[in-house]
């Protein structure tokens, strides 16, 4: 029997699956993409009502709501683990597609360059996460790599390890960023201390390092640009 409520029992133009194949994705609202991901609803609500209850987690920001996790995204009444799982994954996806769309820029050549690479990677986490750009003697971004993972107000990133798979990646200059999740844009004392060792460390074996790169949110920091590198 069909639910009252059931998408199913739309016009056929105000369905999100039809709309989307008859007009494009960017005609749909990110409630509905949502519902084409929650695929059905419930007895009580139909997917488009469990995606609105999913942005309201968010306040309706799509940025925020990347931040959530899978045990958070199962907060409203209907969306189980599978939902979660599927809702996650596809903004994952959409991180990977905004960071890949950075590592194909040629050349690095000013800060704003590489935080176009690093912002995807780190503004929705929460949790400290460290990160190389690994480049070549034209500044092209060979890789990049999560090198190291903390808590909230701290990570460690092995040196050691940056300088090993810069040799690895037949890499000459290197860049590297961290996110603060409070959002504080400001170089702590620990991260310009870091900084200036690798900087030594890395002088030693002919790498130079370029920048190091704090993210928050949607904005960043460069500490070459702040003359602290």
């Amino acid at each position: 029997m069909n639910q009252p409520n059931s998408i199913k029992n739309w016009a056929e133009d105000e369905r999100p699956r039809e709309k989307l194949l008859h007009k494009s994705p960017a005609a749909l609202t990110d409630a509905e993409l949502l519902a084409i991901l929650i695929s059905s609803g419930t007895k009580e609500r139909s997917a488009l009502d469990l995606a609105r209850d999913i942005l309201q987690l968010a306040n309706n920001n799509l940025h925020d709501l990347g931040r959530l996790d899978v045990a958070a995204l199962q907060q409203p009444k209907g969306i189980g683990e599978a939902r979660a799982i599927t809702i996650a994954a596809a903004l994952e996806l959409g991180r990977r597609r905004q960071a890949a769309a950075g590592v194909t820029r040629p050349v690095i050549k000013q800060s704003k360059d590489a935080a176009e690479i690093l912002i995807p990677l780190l503004r929705d986490l929460a949790h400290e996460v460290f990160y190389v750009l690994y480049l070549n003697n034209s500044n092209k971004v060979i890789r990049s790599e999560n090198i190291g993972k903390g808590g909230l107000n701290s990570t460690v990133a092995d040196i050691r390890i940056i300088l090993k798979n810069t040799l690895l990646n037949n890499a000459t200059k290197i860049i590297v960023g961290h996110n603060h999740p409070s959002g504080n844009l400001k170089a702590s004392r620990e991260d310009i201390a870091m900084t200036m060792k690798l900087k030594e460390s890395a002088n030693m074996m002919d790498i130079k390092l370029l920048d190091h790169i704090i993210v928050g949110g949607n904005d960043y920091c460069s500490m070459a640009d702040d003359g602290l590198i």
